[in-house]
């Protein structure tokens, strides 16, 4: 809240906007007052209060009258501030800067920054878990199959597609047919069915999502314990 200065360029009294609690709840009205602090160390001169003490106090309603000096000149040069790095980020295409956070969340997730990390033999000996570039071909079978368990008397969980913006529709046609040419996925014969759709990615792009609700709600949570190192 900024305070003005009188029209009396002799008086030192200002109108304030002070938010004041009320039978009602908290209200903002106007207040005169005078010679309030105008400097830092002015303010330094008043009594200090700790954080938990006030929050105390204003909630117990022991602080009636809460009034904030702000500092209008300051305000406008922090807001011509923010206002020309908002401008310098601006100047580059949105393309160039998706490029850039691209780059450098690749960078992050490199072999050469986990080389640190203690599980980084872990990590090596199960690449081809995570790969670089998703593969044109279904992983080595390791004979391990998943299975969802669903509570008795479950019948199929099917819902319908909803409408998708043309774009979601092409990105989600795109990707399956991909994936279908590679052999990783065939058409499905499941009585269940699921709605898909896209949620865009921050450094663009789609994340094709699959809305298992019902699904989810049917499913017994796996009662299989996390191994604890001996």
């Amino acid at each position: 809240m900024s305070a003005r200065q009188t029209s009396d360029a002799t008086s030192s009294v200002e109108t304030l906007n002070v938010l004041t609690r009320t039978r009602t709840g908290l209200q903002y009205r106007s207040m005169e007052m005078e010679n309030p602090p105008t400097s830092a160390s002015e303010l330094t001169l008043l009594p200090a209060m700790s954080w938990m003490r006030f929050a105390k106090d204003l909630y117990d309603g022991r602080i009636e009258q809460i009034c904030i000096l702000s500092n209008l000149e300051r305000m406008k040069s922090e807001a011509e501030e923010l206002r020309q790095l908002h401008a310098a980020s601006t100047t580059e295409s949105e393309d160039t800067l998706c490029a850039k956070m691209k780059k450098e969340r690749f960078d992050g997730q490199s072999w050469d920054s986990l080389k640190a990390s203690p599980f980084y033999d872990v990590l090596r000996e199960h690449k081809d878990v995570l790969p670089d570039e998703i593969p044109a071909e279904l992983p080595q079978d390791k004979g391990i199959q998943h299975e969802i368990d669903l509570v008795l008397g479950t019948k199929y969980c099917v819902t319908r597609q909803w409408p998708l913006q043309r774009d979601q529709v092409k990105a989600i046609d795109d990707f399956f047919e991909s994936r279908h040419q590679a052999g990783q996925v065939r058409e499905s014969k499941s009585p269940h069915s699921a709605p898909t759709f896209c949620v865009k990615k921050p450094q663009g792009g789609w994340r094709i999502v699959h809305a298992y609700n019902k699904l989810n709600d049917a499913t017994i949570p796996a009662q299989t314990p996390i191994p604890r190192k001996m």
